[in-house]
This record gives C-alpha cells, sequence and structure tokens, in this order.
C-alpha cells in the first residue's frame, strides 16, 4: 500500500528559555525515526517549521510539539504521495523567521488577525493599501490581485522598502494596511514592525495563504495563480495538491512548463534567470550532476 504523507506547516511566537531550546531540538530529532521529515527552526522568539510524515506518527509529533507549547500553533494541513524533505532538520536561530530588526516582538504588539472571509472583505475596499510580504519569486507564481509587490529578494529587505516606500512618501499612519504570505508568520512579523512605526490599521492574514486555500470555498476564492512553497512541491494549486511548477537546479528559481519551452532552458544546468550568471566551469558542473541524477533515476 503506497504510503500518503500529511504535511503540517506551523509556527508561534513565544518566550522560550535558553536552556529549553536544546533540549526541545533533542527531543524533536527523535521522531525521525518514524519516517518524520521537515525543517523546524527554533529560537528564543518561538518555533516555525513543516514537518512531513505518515499521519499516525506525524500526528504523534505535532500533538508532543501543541502539549510543549500549549497553544494554538497556527497549523496548515494537506497532502502528498511523495516526502517533500529528505530528512528532518532542527535549526536554532535568533529569529523564527529573520526580519534583522531588534526589539520587534509580535507577542506584545501586532496587527489585527483576519479570517478567509473577513479578509474578502477588506481586501476588496478600494481603500485598502495590500501588501504581498513575500519574496518576488513567489509573488510571480500567484497573488491576490492588486497587491503590491515590494521586490524583495529576502524578508531582510522588507523593512527598508517599508521606509523607502510608506515612510519617505509620507502613507497616512490611518489608512488600512492589509498584509499576506504564504502561512501567515512573516506578515504577522510585519504587521509588528508597522505597529512599530506608528501605523494604526493593520491586518494580516490568519495563516497566510495556505489557510485561505484551506478554507475558502472556491466561489470566494480571491487568490490568482498558484503558491510558492519551500519544499520538493515548489508550488501549491488552489487545492493545495503540488502545482505546476518545477526548481531550476541551477540558481534555484521557480520555472513553469512555458519556462523550460524558452530557448534558455537545459534541464539542471540553467533556466531564463540564471543564464547570464554563471559561467562555463560551473555548467559543466551542473551537467554532470545532472547525469549522476538521471543515472539515479535509470533514465540513462
Amino acid at each position: 500500500m503506497k504510503i500518503k504523507y500529511k504535511i503540517i506547516s506551523l509556527y508561534y511566537f513565544t518566550k522560550i528559555e535558553k536552556d529549553l531550546i536544546l533540549e526541545l531540538k533533542t527531543k524533536l530529532l527523535k521522531y525521525e525515526n518514524n519516517d518524520i521529515s521537515g525543517l523546524i527552526i527554533l529560537g528564543e522568539e518561538g518555533i516555525n517549521g513543516t514537518i512531513c510524515g505518515p499521519q499516525k506518527y506525524l500526528d504523534e509529533l505535532y500533538a508532543f510539539i501543541k502539549h510543549f507549547f500549549k497553544n494554538d500553533l497556527n497549523e496548515k494541513i494537506s497532502f502528498s504521495d511523495k516526502k517533500i524533505f529528505k530528512k528532518l532538520k532542527v535549526r536554532i536561530k535568533t529569529e523564527i523567521v529573520t526580519m534583522g530588526i531588534r526589539n520587534i516582538n509580535p507577542n506584545s504588539q501586532n496587527g489585527d488577525y483576519l479570517d478567509p472571509y473577513k479578509w474578502n472583505k477588506l481586501i476588496e475596499d478600494k481603500n485598502t493599501i495590500l501588501i504581498d510580504t513575500r519574496n518576488h519569486y513567489e509573488v510571480k507564481l500567484g497573488s491576490f490581485k492588486n497587491a503590491i509587490n515590494p521586490e524583495t529578494n529576502n524578508f531582510r529587505e522588507f523593512p527598508k522598502w517599508v521606509e523607502d516606500n510608506l515612510e519617505k512618501n509620507n502613507i497616512n499612519k490611518k489608512y488600512k494596511i492589509a498584509m499576506f504570505c504564504t502561512g501567515g508568520i512573516r506578515c504577522e512579523k510585519a504587521t509588528s514592525f508597522l505597529k512599530s512605526k506608528g501605523f494604526e490599521n493593520v491586518f494580516h492574514l490568519k495563516g497566510g495563504i495556505l489557510k485561505y486555500l484551506e478554507t475558502i470555498e472556491p466561489n470566494e476564492n480571491l487568490y490568482e495563480g498558484e503558491c510558492y512553497v519551500f519544499d520538493k512541491r515548489v508550488s501549491l494549486n488552489h487545492k493545495l495538491k503540488k502545482g505546476s511548477y518545477s526548481i531550476c537546479h541551477a540558481c534555484g528559481m521557480p520555472v513553469s512548463a512555458n519556462d523550460k519551452n524558452k530557448i534558455e532552458y537545459i534541464e539542471g544546468i540553467q533556466c531564463h534567470n540564471c543564464v547570464d550568471k554563471f559561467t562555463d566551469e560551473d555548467r559543466k558542473r551542473f551537467a554532470e550532476r545532472q547525469k549522476q541524477i538521471l543515472k539515479k533515476q535509470k533514465v540513462i
């Protein structure tokens, strides 16, 4: 019988004492023996991660995590026919989502959570400023109509974008600002940052795009396109199934079926995003790696 893998994405901002973080990491890694894979980030500001495994064992791991934190973990659930990570990794970092700004604390100050239905009402208001807090290559796959794309390469660049585009342009701090991201963690921290800058009416989509697609009825769905995810699936469609995108193994950018038809695309070696970014020597290495991948897959 083919194993069906359950996937849970989760995060929670809370204070964790330093001496408990290492202990928690050790306990979490013990679950890998049950075919659990994923990436979990621990820090003094909380937990962030995506875990994957057979439902029985994944539910056991999730129950342990939930018991430890004793709170709602903003979980989003999907399923896959394949493992979406190679192994279980638990990393300890200063921030569970890296903004690079000190003293930003979503525990004490953040925007207002909105469920998908209240979110729809807010973003259909023409007076709402709608901001996608994800990276440019994620936005390219899909977003909400009329959302502003900050064109950031990573979340560290978001505060500078706010300074250059909201503060320097003297945007009225009473305007309604709605923000969203994949699973809710970046937009929650972004609302905390905007609040610290004096913006008053700041909102974010609870659980992000993933919870939105999990919850909203198809006839009320305002999200357009697919949703980029940081695992082997690359993107998810509106049914939270693997989407149509794959990854360029040279630069790591998502590529569509149309991108693969472009003259620049050579599988495993280059795509239109990176055709000018690598040397001939790099491409020789990529070609050899691709050859080994195909051998392993018994394609050649």
